[in-house]
């Protein structure tokens, strides 16, 4: 059943992290972050049609694609007007015009569809029950949790991975505080990743992310937000609440200054568990690259950057510096962004 349509006469559009969106094209497009131009959205293709794609809906056949060198050079070939330098990031983005959305799905109105339907396959209903005892262990609502990935557009194969969200600051933590009981509760069907799992995690994530075997297992085995369920691979994504989303389009800017590898100690982690998550940083060190201070912060808007460092911790990062102008508070700070590209990330120096 197709979710959640959207006029596309109402310039202003609400979407956030979490969220996909399908053009007219019928291709089907990632949400990213919380903060989008008014008449257009921050996002990168996901899913395109193909007549031998694996992924069927309907009468169409669709391929998914994943890293994110791949998909810019899909952008460049079958969507070049959708890359466009944005002049408040100082990046070249996929931002698709709102007149070219034909439909944004929704995760929370997918997963209550979900719970009114008698006819769930075992994807489907493996991703309930993970829900399920989500909002009973955490005491949250339902409206407090959502379905993305591929279930979310009804593309999803029987080896795809469920992809939870879970969204407010207060509903997030008691989330993340009921995953350390689930994980250490032989019955509740939640395991962490074995060696032989990160090892085939790694070899995905290496595609894209290029550190060492021996650096990436020193963050992994330790975050709560992934992990299995019933024998299947989840990651549970945290997303800010609309109330709690301060920031408008414009009233930051980010200015791209280069690139730099900086040592540094994280001082503040409570927002490493969000999409997009914050490490407040000091003690910070160049390394290599352009010389900026003060680097106030690490950021990321990919979820595999989540929970990749503690408060106390030292750490090496490479990434994109930029000066963050904040017109609203009157200040400039500076932060560097992982995510953009393989050679981007964070290891641990010193773990707590």
């Amino acid at each position: 059943m197709l979710l959640n349509s959207y006029n596309p006469r109402q310039m202003q559009m609400k979407a956030r992290e979490g969220d996909l969106a399908e053009t007219r094209d019928d291709a089907i497009f990632d949400v990213k972050g919380l903060v989008h131009p008014p008449d257009r959205i921050v996002a990168f293709i996901r899913y395109f049609p193909q007549k031998s794609g694996r992924r069927k809906r309907e009468t169409t056949a669709y391929r998914k694609i994943y890293p994110l060198s791949l998909r810019f050079k899909l952008l460049k070939k079958m969507f070049p007007d959708y890359l466009v330098h944005d002049p408040v990031f100082d990046e070249i983005l996929c931002e698709i015009p709102v007149e070219k959305v034909k439909r944004i799905y929704d995760p929370i109105k997918r997963l209550k569809e979900m719970r009114n339907s008698k006819t769930l396959d075992s994807v489907e209903d493996k991703a309930l029950k993970l829900a399920s005892l989500l909002k009973e262990t955490a005491g949250i609502q339902w409206n407090s949790l959502g379905v993305s990935g591929s279930i979310l557009v009804e593309l999803h194969l029987p080896a795809s991975d469920i992809d939870p969200v879970v969204y407010g600051s207060e509903n997030c933590r008691k989330v993340y505080s009921a995953l350390q009981d689930l994980l250490h509760d032989q019955h509740s069907h939640f395991t962490s990743y074995t060696v032989p799992d990160l090892r085939r995690l790694f070899a995905f994530r290496s595609r894209d992310t290029k550190v060492s075997f021996e650096d990436f297992v020193r963050t992994e085995p330790r975050k709560f937000l992934q992990g299995k369920f019933l024998g299947k691979d989840y990651y549970i994504r945290f997303v800010k609440n609309w109330n709690e989303i301060e920031e408008k389009y414009g009233e930051v800017r980010y200015v791209n200054t280069g690139r730099a590898r900086i040592n540094a100690t994280v001082t503040e982690d409570s927002e490493a568990i969000f999409t997009p998550c914050i490490y407040r940083v000091n003690n910070v060190q160049p390394i290599t690259g352009v010389a900026a201070e003060p680097i106030e912060e690490i950021v990321s808007f990919r979820g595999r950057f989540c929970e990749q460092a503690k408060k106390g911790e030292t750490v090496i990062a490479e990434g994109k510096i930029e000066r963050v102008i904040d017109r609203r508070r009157g200040r400039e700070h500076y932060r560097l962004l992982l995510g953009n590209r393989p050679e981007d990330f964070m290891v641990l120096t010193q773990p707590s």
